[in-house]
């Protein structure tokens, strides 16, 4: 009887294990998230579908302080010229709290500010860039509500470029997750706030120098690949953070933490047990688009790589596909042009997309210049009697 009771036991780890295998974003059995979180308020949030893994009072109003930045940084690196170097508003950058050194007169650059904010967490570089941009902090903060509306922020509103305290100056879990799924998917964004240190140069005149990331999840947590802490004594530790691994990205976010990395790491942990990226099939053997001027009037697309999504089978079969073509396109088309996007929709989100690229060659049909004279000629006689008349 003991000997059975052994066996049932070990068929069943075995049966949860496969379970758990093949079902890729369902929370199963043995895998609840952690309950020992110290944020006051959190969420666990995968990149790509939206899809919430994790929560508590992830849309309670709570301060977020410097990672406000994320979106000070944001506006900054979407600014054009963004390596050229100004002269430093001396006003602007007379600000309590951290900084990225910045002295009266200096001269640098809104990318050399991004950096500054996201990794020193610079208040100075804050306020300068808001003013460069906006002409002061009022109006600024007046842009970075209106591109948290266009995100879909709805329960956050922003007063500072910097995080300073503010009893206006808000945010939730939840809204901050957007932000950073958001801020990723700008190239510069994602390629600063992942980074140790960098070498810089500004000053008067400017000189090079290095500044560290505050970020220590960068050194502690294998995969994470940024964003953003934050302190004040009103809002208490904050942080905002991503980590990918299989090409699943996962955000975490703590508003009010005690013990912030070690939240991060649970709640990484759990989250990259639970989810799975599995091949999304697509079938377009019969898909083509229309060709201007080419020997032929249509090319037929493909996949550029295959589409992954991290859904699960239920998740998958309730989704659609939708096909995105580019506006016009010109012959000549070589084989591997980009020609449009596939998305791939769920719950009315779009939750994984690929470039679809042409499938063959289309060379541009030869113009007979005789028949095209002959048109012309028409065209002016046509005018020519007009006038006549």
């Amino acid at each position: 009887m003991m000997y059975q009771r052994k066996w049932f036991k070990w068929i069943s780890g075995i049966l949860a294990a496969v379970c758990i295998f093949f079902t890729p974003v369902r929370v199963t059995a043995g895998q609840q998230a952690p309950d020992d979180i110290s944020a006051k308020g959190y969420i666990l949030m995968e990149a790509s579908s939206g899809k919430i893994l994790a929560a508590k009072e992830e849309h309670e109003k709570r301060p977020m302080a410097s990672t406000t930045k994320i979106m000070t940084a944001l506006l900054t690196l979407e600014q054009d010229g963004l390596d050229d170097f100004f002269q430093v508003d001396n006003d602007a950058i007379m600000v309590e709290g951290t900084s990225m050194g910045l002295l009266e007169d200096d001269q640098v650059t809104l990318r050399t500010l991004a950096y500054g904010m996201l990794l020193s967490s610079g208040n100075d570089a804050a306020n300068l860039a808001a003013v460069k941009i906006s002409g002061s902090i009022e109006k600024f903060a007046e842009k970075m509500n209106a591109r948290a509306e266009q995100i879909g922020m709805k329960d956050t509103h922003f007063v500072t470029p910097s995080g300073l305290h503010d009893e206006e100056h808000y945010s939730t879990p939840y809204d901050m997750a957007l932000l950073a799924r958001e801020a990723l998917k700008n190239d510069d964004f994602a390629e600063i706030c992942g980074q140790k240190k960098a070498k810089l140069t500004y000053g008067n005149p400017p000189y090079t120098r290095w500044l560290s990331n505050h970020n220590k999840l960068l050194d502690y947590y294998e995969g994470c690949i940024g964003m953003k802490t934050g302190f004040t004594k009103k809002a208490g530790r904050c942080l905002v953070s991503a980590a990918e691994r299989d090409g699943i990205t996962l955000i975490c976010v703590t508003l009010n933490a005690s013990n912030d990395w070690q939240d991060h790491t649970k709640l990484f942990d759990y989250g990259f047990s639970v989810v799975e990226r599995q091949k999304v099939p697509v079938d377009l053997p019969q898909t083509t688009f229309p060709v201007v001027g080419g020997v032929k009037d249509e090319v037929g697309v493909t996949l550029s790589e295959d589409l992954y999504a991290v859904l699960s089978q239920e998740e998958l079969q309730n989704a659609s596909q939708q096909i995105l073509r580019n506006p016009f396109c010109y012959a000549p088309v070589q084989e591997g042009d980009t020609v449009g996007r596939l998305q791939l929709v769920y719950d009315g989100k779009v939750v994984a997309e690929e470039t679809l690229v042409a499938a063959e060659t289309i060379e541009q049909k030869q113009v007979d210049l005789s028949v095209q004279k002959s048109i012309w000629e028409r065209i002016k006689g046509f005018f020519q009697k007009m006038f006549q008349r």
